[in-house]
């Protein structure tokens, strides 16, 4: 069961649900969660609330401001530090509920959300413990992973035109997020990628060209090892080819204790699909071991 929420964040309104624990009377633990790179909380998120809510934890979930249910503008905008800035904000909302208790704060992100859960744990002391899916953690090196250094300058050029035409009036340029048309291609040019994201009709497949260069600009994992002593629970796919494996694994080690590293087979999307039962259950054991114990 939940009920629709909105709240307010940088003078936006914000969207979403707030799922409550199933037979559990007095403030619950609550979970704090939205969507990654683009995405809306039907794509994976909801599916990660109701497992966390069947086992007596409140959940927190909503679209990113500039995406969904949420308003904001430019619309199909990613601004890391925004977002990030919003999860803030999400746990000063979620601290003001009669169902949650204030003192009991979980992170889950994945994909982009996992490492905006990594920095906000790191900067935020109310938060508690921490679980980051398939994180980005360094948007400039995960750039020069999928892309050669020519297709990286001819990106920064039309970075440059698109400001130049900002200045000038103009709104921020798109592309898609997802494509698997070779003549027109996206953000993501695969057909796991395209599959993940088409699945939901609400979906707009758009992203502004200038969520790419802040994307550049993001290392969201350059302060893990200030999340300890929050618990960090870090899900790795073995395959990843969005955000590699061997840069999630290094931050990992950088992590100090108390942490737990659980790794899955296949690619950047396996964890909300193959993986989703065993990757739902870990987090959901995480969060009741360092919440409710």
């Amino acid at each position: 069961m939940y009920r629709e929420i909105e709240f307010r964040s940088e003078d936006t309104i914000i969207r979403g649900r707030l799922y409550a624990p199933r037979e559990v009377s007095g403030p619950a633990p609550v979970i704090i969660m939205a969507p990654g790179f683009g995405g809306l909380i039907q794509h994976s998120p909801v599916a990660y609330a109701e497992v966390f809510a069947a086992a007596g934890l409140a959940v927190l979930v909503y679209d990113h401001p500039r995406f969904g249910a949420s308003d904001g503008q430019p619309r199909q905008d990613a601004d890391p530090v925004l977002q990030r800035r919003t999860y803030r904000d999400a746990i000063s909302y979620a601290q003001t509920l009669p169902e949650v208790d204030p003192l009991r704060i979980g992170l889950w992100g994945s994909s982009y959300g996992g490492g905006h859960v990594l920095e906000v744990a790191a900067q935020d002391p109310r938060v508690r413990c921490v679980v980051s899916q398939v994180p980005t953690i360094s948007g400039f090196a995960q750039a020069r992973r999928r892309m050669t250094a020519d297709a990286m300058k001819a990106m920064r050029v039309r970075f440059d035109e698109d400001r130049a035409r900002r200045l000038q009036g103009a709104a921020p340029a798109t592309l898609p997020l997802v494509s698997i048309d070779p003549a027109q291609p996206g953000y993501f040019n695969t057909r796991a990628a395209y599959d993940n994201y088409m699945q939901v009709p609400e979906f707009v497949n758009r992203i502004t060209l200038r969520s790419i260069e802040m994307n550049w600009e993001n290392e969201p994992a350059i302060n893990i090892e200030r999340v300890s002593p929050r618990p960090l629970l870090m899900i790795v796919a073995d395959e990843d080819e969005a955000t590699p494996s061997d840069l999630a694994l290094g931050a990992y080690q950088r992590a100090l204790e108390p942490k737990q590293l659980m790794i899955v087979k296949g690619g950047h999307f396996s964890p909300y699909h193959e993986h989703l039962e065993r990757t739902s259950a870990a987090a959901r054991d995480w969060f009741l071991r360092h919440l409710k114990g």
